[in-house]
């Protein structure tokens, strides 16, 4: 190897040896400690639309989702949030009770923990159907399904309490 060669390797590269070869890499640095990057990097040049394989369909094998689950997943939180308000002034108008009795000892003790909490527990399961949107439930229904499921089900939702309030 020529002395200039040596003089560029960085400490790093020295000591990332390949375990299969025994060799080491000639990568100048370990990628997998730059995640913030490869986030980035990945969600404007997705490697994988697609899994490789036919039986490859685990969340992992993905680096790419359609642009509609973005939109869907933006209209269930803006839902959602709707939801908290709408349903903050019911109650505070007398008009209504929460429902979910998760949710209803929230709102007598803070209503922004019950905000919060609410918008964060949807965000957090829409990520969640997000990334399985391509796996199949109980073996034949898409999971992308249920996320339009819950969008419907916001919709239906959002209107109930605008009738209630009489806005609608």
């Amino acid at each position: 190897m020529s002395k200039d060669l040596k003089e560029r390797k960085t400490p790093l590269a020295a000591t990332v040896t390949n375990p299969r070869a025994g060799k080491p890499e000639r990568r100048q640095a370990e990628r997998r400690t730059r995640v913030l990057r490869a986030l980035v990097y990945g969600s404007f040049r997705p490697r994988r639309r697609g899994p490789r394989r036919a039986d490859e369909r685990q969340v992992a094998q993905l680096d790419w989702h359609h642009p509609q689950w973005l939109a869907i997943s933006m209209l269930i939180v803006l839902g959602s949030c709707t939801d908290a308000l709408l349903t903050l002034i019911l109650v505070q108008r007398g008009i209504a009770t929460e429902a979910n009795p998760l949710m209803a000892p929230l709102i007598g003790n803070s209503v922004l923990a019950f905000a919060l909490v609410k918008v964060v527990l949807t965000a957090g399961g829409v990520v969640l159907l997000t990334q399985l949107a391509r796996i199949r439930a109980f073996g034949w229904i898409p999971v992308g399904v249920f996320l339009y499921l819950v969008l419907a089900i916001y919709g239906v939702l959002l209107g109930y309490e605008l009738n209630l309030l009489d806005m609608l």
